[in-house]
């Protein structure tokens, strides 16, 4: 692999990130509020997660998943200065869609007024935008398409259980959405340098959301309690995280012929403060190399990933031709990865 124009087959055209835009929920669920409402305590959370606060959608409508996400697209069509007629395709990263049937990106669609362009959503719970970022390149840098609007969205917080039978997996999540524009271009130094993703089904027990008997995992009481709440293993996952996250970013620099100071950031899925300042330690790289947001939002899902680029491009931009690595991991068990120049 020599170059931007290689992974995946030969590449038409370069692929660039046009615009980018975000949306969090107006309220703020911190630590003081979740004391009131289970057994637990500030210094507990921050010590384990470091998340002080977190957002929480109103569920009603206002801002549920489709509507933060288009909400972050029109951002991104701001910024990228584009018409949503221009888009020739959505695809909303979601776990948390709104319904079966329609695709939440044809919700979407429709709320931005993109006409008749392609629409579809990919579940791979908090890799969702990482594997998005691989597959909407694909799709434009084949040439078949070029502009594709990526959004990361997830409101988890609906099925979670603010009570002390859930406070191991309340802490943690908040609601977000974030939004990447894919444009082509002819200069194709632009796109994806190296890029991975994997999965291991046999730990789909790890993290679930039950909503019939046999979602149960063997050797796992039936709970109807527990239906359409998140089943968490947080010490498995958290094994699995400190397991998978290096060793992914190793592979994928590996693919680049790359070294970690090579890279001008990265922009990983909020999972785990700790895991994260790990990985930084790894690496030896610098605080403004790896950017951190969980304090603030929590671990927002397919959203993670997104709401920090946007929050980077905001407040101090992105310089031309910068590699950016973007890394996540989740539920699946899944775990991928998405190295650009910019």
């Amino acid at each position: 692999m020599s170059g931007p124009h290689q992974p995946g087959g030969a590449q038409r055209v370069g692929v660039r990130i046009a615009g980018t835009g975000s949306c969090l929920p107006e309220r703020k669920l911190t630590n003081a509020d979740l004391v009131n409402m289970m057994e637990t305590s500030d210094e507990w959370i921050v010590q384990r997660t470091g998340i002080r606060e977190r957002r929480i959608a109103d569920h009603t409508g206002p801002e549920s998943t489709d509507k933060l996400a288009a909400e972050s697209l029109r951002r991104a069509l701001a910024t990228a200065h584009m018409d949503a007629k221009d888009l020739d395709a959505i695809i909303v990263a979601t776990m948390t869609g709104e319904m079966s049937c329609p695709p939440t990106a044809c919700l979407v669609a429709a709320q931005i007024g993109a006409g008749a362009c392609g629409a579809f959503d990919l579940n791979g719970a908090c890799c969702g935008f990482v594997f998005g970022l691989n597959v909407a390149h694909g799709l434009v840098a084949g040439g078949a398409y070029r502009n594709v609007a990526l959004i990361g969205a997830d409101t988890l917080t609906r099925y979670m259980d603010y009570s002390d039978a859930g406070r191991s997996t309340a802490i943690i999540f908040g609601d977000a959405a974030g939004c990447a524009i894919l444009r082509a271009t002819d200069d194709t130094s632009k796109g994806i340098i190296a890029q991975s993703m994997h999965s291991d089904g046999a730990g789909w027990k790890e993290i679930y959301v039950p909503t019939q008997p046999f979602h149960f995992p063997e050797g796992v009481p039936v709970d109807a309690c527990k239906y359409g709440r998140v089943q968490m293993n947080g010490a498995a996952v958290f094994k699995f995280a400190v397991g998978t996250f290096s060793n992914l970013i190793d592979e994928t620099l590996q693919k680049a012929r790359l070294k970690p100071s090579d890279i001008d950031l990265y922009i990983c899925h909020q999972s785990n403060q700790r895991i994260l300042h790990a990985a930084r330690d790894r690496f030896g790289l610098p605080e403004n190399k790896l950017y951190i947001n969980i304090d603030r939002v929590g671990n927002t899902v397919a959203a993670s990933v997104p709401l920090c680029l946007d929050e980077v491009v905001r407040s101090r931009g992105l310089p031309e031709g910068a590699k950016v690595l973007f890394v996540a991991f989740g539920g699946g068990l899944t775990w991928g990865s998405s190295l650009w120049q910019l």
